[in-house]
């Protein structure tokens, strides 16, 4: 249990850092871009939004280069020089005096994140045991649903009375906890010996993880088209103070918390399902959020909807994965987040675009709508695909069912 909770902690720490920035967005603008705060707060919003996107970047690329290069050494061993890394890198974000540095710390402290959640996963399996294999991917999130409820609301109004830089210090120091955490109760297990960064990039030529990747990557970007730009959506949108900026984010991490626990064990249930109905679901709550955004409590309704449902759904994308990946189960367990990342950077480009364009700060949830059908096509897709392939093989057994001359 104290394996799981030095885990978690983690992953506390990293739905902090990666979702905090969404509402500190105008207050990282105002100083860091201030002659474009000046000019037009819309466009210094929208470009503030890179910092998202650059630690977004950081994930896709840090994911399967970090994971499959260490899929060999002990897990234990990974998880402590993971976490050390997320120490240093967001403490170089507090530090960093201008925006360009700020953004080259963001992409930095993304580099650990896929690999620090995969090959935790990994770790959380083999304490659970077999059969457990999403109820295990659930337990490491738990811990980032749980700081969208506490850390990220916290950190917000942190930032927001002493300055944005002091809400990064806090999560600073969640990851030297963590540190000193996995150090003292994580297991030891072995790696893969003889698991080499090629071997595991062989995973990229199964073409169902190709399709489970943009399931996620395209469908998962329309709930950050809305969260990356949730600040003024709250003020400018419903027009409420910037204080209900934080009960806003405490809701969304409800319903982040509540939808991790029941995606876990609807995966578990049935997977395709899951995946479907969820990806289907995201559409319609989006739509809803577009058409009743102007009205405060219309508005805590939907966000609450759409990190229930998003939540839910991160648990049977990881597991889809793992199940099409076959032997590469620590990068495919990585991957995910790659995944889940570029739906960050896609999501918080394409809203920032059309909030560019002066369509307003609802617009975004638009573009959510239509990223969610795509990724729901990709999935009904990719199944089909897969349902085929086996109809097929099943049919070219049934034809040679007599015993080769060999056998």
């Amino acid at each position: 249990m104290w394996a799981l909770l030095s885990l978690a902690i983690g992953s506390f720490g990293i739905g902090m850092t990666e979702f905090t920035m969404m509402g500190l967005l105008p207050d990282i603008a105002a100083e860091l871009l201030p002659q474009a705060w000046a000019a037009n707060q819309e466009d210094a919003i929208a470009q503030a939004g890179w910092l998202i996107s650059l630690y977004a970047l950081g994930v896709v690329v840090g994911a399967p280069t970090i994971a499959g290069s260490v899929a060999r050494f002990p897990r234990h061993r990974v998880m402590i020089g993971l976490s050390l890394a997320l120490t240093v890198f967001t403490a170089l974000t507090v530090i960093a005096p201008s925006f360009g540095l700020v953004g080259a710390s963001r992409f930095l402290a993304g580099l650990p994140h896929g690999a620090y959640f995969g090959i935790g996963a990994l770790v959380a399996a083999e304490v659970l045991g077999p059969g457990k294999r999403a109820k295990g991917v659930a337990f490491v999130l738990t811990g980032l649903t749980l700081a969208n409820v506490v850390g990220v609301p916290f950190g917000t109004f942190l930032g927001q009375q002493f300055g944005w830089r002091s809400a990064f210090a806090v999560v600073t120091g969640i990851f030297a906890l963590t540190t000193v955490a996995i150090f003292f109760f994580v297991p030891r297990s072995p790696g893969q010996p003889g698991r080499t960064l090629r071997a595991e990039l062989g995973v990229f030529r199964i073409p169902q993880v190709w399709f489970a990747l943009a399931t996620g990557a395209i469908g998962f970007g329309g709930f950050f088209a809305v969260y990356s730009y949730v600040a003024p959506l709250v003020t400018d949108v419903a027009g409420s103070p910037t204080w209900v900026v934080p009960l806003v984010l405490v809701v969304v991490g409800v319903g982040m918390t509540v939808g991790n626990i029941i995606g876990g064990h609807l995966a578990d249930l049935n997977l395709r399902r899951t995946l479907l109905w969820g990806m289907a679901l995201m559409a319609v709550v989006l739509a809803v959020l577009a058409l009743t955004a102007g009205w405060i409590i219309a508005l805590f309704a939907t966000l609450l909807g759409m990190g229930l449902v998003s939540s839910a759904l991160s648990p049977a994308i990881q597991t889809r994965l793992m199940d099409v990946s076959g032997d590469n189960q620590s990068i495919a367990a990585a991957l995910n987040h790659s995944a889940l990342n570029i739906g960050n950077s896609l999501g918080a480009f394409l809203g920032g675009i059309v909030i560019a364009a002066g369509l307003g700060y609802a617009a975004p949830a638009w573009v959510g709508v239509l990223l969610a059908l795509a990724g729901l096509a990709i999935a009904v897709l990719a199944y089909r695909m897969q349902d085929r392939s086996r109809g097929g093989a099943a049919a070219e057994s049934h034809r040679h069912i007599e015993p080769l001359p060999f056998d």
